[in-house]
């Protein structure tokens, strides 16, 4: 006996369910199947469309040429039922053997479709709508044909009424495996359509406007536009490092230094930071740059654009998050930081040293250190002590220059910047200024964070050269807004895992499983070589596990797999059985 003879990985590798469904393809290209066609397969319907339009009066939908993934079988004698899956939704299949096999030979019912195809296979009909007895609406099978074997199981997952039972929900497995996920549960396909429509109702909204689309580079000599870490590469024909960016706004002002009135790019930004619910160290950011505008065009603008999301997504302004409605209706509220910390903390940090924020700091009981400056301290107590509190849309405006390298200092009040950033759920969305355009000033605030540098903060803005060039040929006044599309679409889905918005999050490496014992560990037990690939079917891979066994239910196993399988083999006595698992 040769199992391995059709395939090329080891049996070692494989279940039970995995060896019976490559048994099965292999029995499919004997009788001249290709279980992977390459032709084209004509479909002209899909499942919602026939469940949405079929009426019984108007005889329609026809023919019917339908393919999908078996989700569910319900084999009989002449005549089964089944149900396939599309992109759209499901729909129960009914086949008579008389009606796909009209001659003497019916091994496309008796064989293929009731013995050698399995849940998760894709398949091809064609046939015409109907209802059946019990009111189903169902697609009577006239012709079929396999377009896609699957060799892997799915989960079961049970559905009735349109409800889910026994739904997957194994983190582990949704995010490594995510088209397992959207298979077995097609109620996830829901946010990933919602998302792109949030970035087309966004895309759109912009264009009205006249504002370009634009693309910027994702290798960058200086990883400028924010305060983080980057991922650092290496380019070998330039024999220089580059790095991931961290953000495109640098770029896109260039942009309107050359002319452009309005910008904006959805890019993918990297951070290598850490990853919880709310952070992927690769993710989506929509930036937008319009010149002539200041922070309060911008305000109004972004709050615009959001209630014009959710109104889009949801047909209004309300939207559950968790136990949480949120209500996106205009206008939002308006606090300045400095109000918030002295509400939430009961200090007033206006025009304290460094030295006085720290021992404020300790007062509050946040923890610093020697690299942190007056602005990380202030954001520190802000993110510890009033962040969470605002959960309806709220802006936090003005903003100390400490805080916010790349922005234009208050036009009114000293030490401040013109700057806010949107807060939703306790969480920051959108972060916008009245963009700095003085290259004096520019320059002098990139020097205070390269200080920052020297003490230890592996965050500081590093100087763009070019970016400061740039500026010295003059960029007009300019209001810039980033807002993370991936958050965006955690709150107007309500997902409260980032991880549910990425079709494939990082995750930590995957774990291995434990090499199986060779033959030669199996023979030494005294088991002929023909029963290993047997007992390695029922999934024991390495020989300690056979001492766990007892001896009756082994031996009542290996001989169930010998016959269900018709391998053929003589089966082994309970005492030869025994001698093996002493």
């Amino acid at each position: 006996m040769n199992l391995n003879s059709s395939y090329p990985m080891s049996i070692i590798d494989l279940s039970e369910q995995e060896i019976v469904r490559r048994t099965s393809m292999q029995k499919m290209k004997e009788m001249g199947i290709d279980p992977y066609p390459a032709a084209q397969f004509p479909v002209n319907v899909s499942t919602s469309e026939i469940k949405e339009n079929y009426y019984t009066e108007l005889n329609n939908y026809q023919d019917v040429v339908l393919a999908g993934r078996i989700m569910s079988r319900r084999i009989m004698g002449k005549a089964s039922f089944a149900e396939i899956q599309d992109a759209s939704g499901r729909i129960q299949l009914y086949i008579n053997r008389d009606e796909i096999c009209p001659d003497e030979d019916k091994s496309l019912y008796n064989d293929v479709f009731k013995k050698l195809l399995d849940i998760g296979d894709i398949i091809g009909v064609k046939g015409f709508a109907f209802i059946t007895q019990v009111g189903e609406l169902s697609v009577h099978v006239k012709e079929f044909c396999i377009l896609s074997k699957s060799l892997r199981p799915l989960p079961i997952v049970k559905e009735k009424d349109g409800q889910l039972f026994d739904a997957v929900t194994d983190p582990e497995l949704r995010y490594r495996q995510r088209y397992v996920d959207l298979i077995v549960n097609p109620q996830v396909k829901d946010t990933f359509i919602k998302r792109t429509k949030i970035i087309n109702t966004m895309r759109q909204y912009f264009n009205e406007q006249g504002y370009l689309e634009v693309e910027t580079p994702i290798l960058q000599s200086i990883p400028g536009g924010a305060t983080a870490r980057p991922f650092i590469t290496h380019h070998n024909a330039l024999n220089i490092p580059l790095y991931l960016r961290v953000a495109n706004e640098l770029y896109l002002k260039r942009l309107i230094v050359g002319g452009f009135d309005g910008v904006y790019e959805f890019s993918k930004d990297f951070r290598n930071e850490g990853m919880d619910r709310t952070h992927n160290p690769e993710f989506t950011v929509m930036e937008i740059y319009v010149a002539y505008k200041d922070y309060l065009w911008m305000m109004n603008f972004t709050e615009e654009m959001i209630e014009r999301i959710a109104i889009a997504l949801h047909g209004t302004t309300t939207v559950q998050l968790g136990e949480v409605e949120l209500n996106f209706k205009r206008p939002f509220k308006r606090v300045t930081m400095y109000d918030s910390i002295k509400e939430h903390t009961g200090f007033e940090i206006a025009g304290k040293t460094e030295d006085e924020l720290r021992d404020i700091c300790r007062q509050l009981g946040i923890e610093t250190d020697k690299t942190m400056g007056k602005g990380k301290m202030i954001d520190e107590i802000f993110g510890e002590k009033c962040e969470h509190h605002y959960v309806q849309p709220t802006f936090i405006i003005d903003y100390p220059v400490e805080m916010s390298p790349l922005t234009k200092k208050h036009r009114s009040v000293e030490g401040l910047t013109e700057r806010f950033e949107l807060m939703v759920n306790g969480k920051e969305l959108a972060n916008a200024y009245s963009e700095l355009n003085d290259p004096i000033d520019q320059r002098e605030r990139f020097e205070d964070q390269m200080k920052l540098s020297e003490k230890g903060d592996d965050e500081a803005m590093f100087i763009d050269q070019d970016f400061l060039r740039a500026l010295e040929y003059g960029m007009p006044p300019t209001s810039g807004m980033g807002i993370g599309i991936d958050r965006l679409t955690m709150f107007m889905t309500n997902n409260l895992s980032i991880q549910d918005v990425l079709f494939f999050p990082q995750m930590k490496p995957e774990k291995v499983a434990e090499a199986a014992d060779t033959d030669e560990k199996f023979l030494e037990l005294g088991i002929p070589v023909q029963w290993i690939e047997v007992i390695r079917m029922l999934g024991l891979k390495k020989v300690k596990e056979l001492k766990e066994i007892k001896a009756g239910k082994f031996f009542n196993d290996i001989c169930g797999l010998n016959k269900k399988n018709k391998l053929g083999l003589d089966n082994p006595s309970i005492e030869d059985v025994n001698k093996w698992l002493s």
